[in-house]
């Protein structure tokens, strides 16, 4: 019998970035679990792709929401989807640390350890401890003002490019036709990123290779086996968020939160491979707008999400604070966790572009709750790198549930268009294709 024709333009299952994505990714477990020095020097890999990605990410921000802002046009419309989408990121940031809480005090992964504290080994921690020095509610909001508008974008900072990038499509628009020549310009220069952005993406396998070989060479099995009980249930309790809390959202939305994960699944093997989401940025926001959502809505949505509604962030914060209050015998009632939840909502929004991210917010959690020993942190960061294959595609498919429901909300999302696309039934618009390439 022969074989089934292939749909014109598609590719052989070997083509597939997602399969092979997950062939390096087995690669490089195997190399790390065999040849951990030998793994351990791959790093530069992963770091060089990730490295690379942040390079284009600040000009696509800026190209994509100048492009949509600027045409949505009514002022205060960008306002109420703003305040739309900030209303639901604390709704589920919020769900997010309770359902961390429960898991967290149900299982009990630390109680038992009996950890002193004076007796860690803090050498590593220099680097974390020294990034919490200035981090306060103060700081954090006034870091979303760039100090000048080229250091906006050196740095890469995504706060601080929307912050200008809506400053400026503002005062394009005041600009009326005048300003019309300029969009055109803009809008050329934002497929040209995306382009750079579908280049880059060849490289993916090799990226996700070192990463996950210096992840298992460097850290090895034992870091897995000693607190195999914590990255249990943070595993658990990831899943029970996504399937339950972003499972929920979606059902009431119209939508399968299965079916999504199936059309993202390709920038899902990247982000646990990589452990950090900003490597599919781009490709998440051509992905979201291809199936149904205003460009205008998905420019703004998805970049401020990078910031504010990390979930996964929320359950590794809560679940790592209390774990090391149980190890260190550290007592912890529940008003004192209802506090904890607070701070955490406030801290959590500050875990975007800060180099270890979320383990510097859980040092600055801890010393701002004054509760939990800090030096103890140093208990959790040879699996924070595990810890983060669970987060990291968390956040993303919280960010991409919100976009969803936040255009429905504004009534900026084709529903015909969006089960079309996760059912499989539609082909992509020759505008995603050109910027993803597939």
């Amino acid at each position: 019998m022969r074989p089934a024709a292939r749909a014109p333009g598609s590719k052989p299952w070997y083509a597939q970035l997602y399969v092979q994505v997950l062939i390096a990714t087995v690669i490089g477990i195997v190399l790390g679990y065999f040849y951990p020095t030998l793994g351990a020097a791959m790093k530069p890999l992963g770091d060089a792709f990730i490295q690379v990605i942040r390079m284009v990410i600040a000009p696509i921000i800026f190209f994509t929401v100048v492009n949509g802002v600027a045409r949505m046009g009514d002022m205060r419309r960008v306002g109420r989807v703003a305040i739309k989408a900030l209303i639901y990121f604390e709704f589920i940031t919020t769900v997010a640390l309770i359902i961390a809480l429960v898991f967290v005090n149900v299982w009990q992964p630390g109680v038992g350890m009996h950890i002193n504290s004076a007796t860690i080994d803090t050498k590593g921690l220099k680097t974390y401890i020294d990034a919490t020095q200035h981090f306060g509610a103060v700081e954090f909001l006034m870091n979303i003002i760039p100090p000048t508008v080229v250091g906006a974008f050196a740095p890469g900072n995504v706060l601080q490019v929307l912050f200008f990038a809506v400053l400026f499509a503002f005062g394009l628009t005041m600009l009326g036709k005048k300003g019309e020549p300029l969009m055109v310009v803009i809008d050329v220069a934002s497929q040209v990123m995306f382009k750079v952005v579908n280049i880059i993406m060849y490289t993916a396998p090799i990226g996700a290779f070192g990463a996950m070989a210096f992840t298992v060479g460097a850290f090895g099995a034992g870091a897995l086996v000693s607190l195999g009980a914590l990255l249990l249930e943070f595993y658990i309790a990831c899943i029970v968020f996504i399937v339950v809390a972003l499972g929920a959202v979606a059902t009431i939305s119209g939508f399968s939160i299965f079916k999504l994960i199936r059309y993202i699944r390709e920038e899902l093997l990247v982000v646990i491979a990589t452990t950090s989401s900003e490597t599919v940025l781009p490709q998440l926001m051509a992905k979201i707008e291809d199936a149904g959502c205003e460009k205008s809505v998905v420019g703004l949505v998805v970049p401020t999400g990078y910031s504010f509604n990390l979930d996964g962030t929320c359950l590794y914060l809560a679940t790592a604070a209390v774990f090391l209050a149980q190890a260190t015998d550290t007592p912890l009632d529940i008003w004192q966790q209802l506090g904890l939840m607070l701070v955490l909502l406030l801290t959590s929004k500050g875990a975007a572009g800060i180099a270890g991210a979320a383990f510097v917010v859980l040092a600055a959690t801890l010393a701002t709750a004054q509760s939990i020993p800090v030096a103890s942190v140093a208990l959790v960061l040879g699996i924070h790198r595990f810890m983060s294959m669970a987060l990291t595609p968390t956040n993303l498919i919280g960010n991409a549930v919100a976009t969803i429901v936040v255009a429905r909300w504004e009534g900026a999302l084709d529903q015909t268009r969006l089960h079309a696309v996760l059912d499989g039934r539609a082909s992509r618009t020759p505008e995603a294709v050109a910027i993803t390439g597939r």
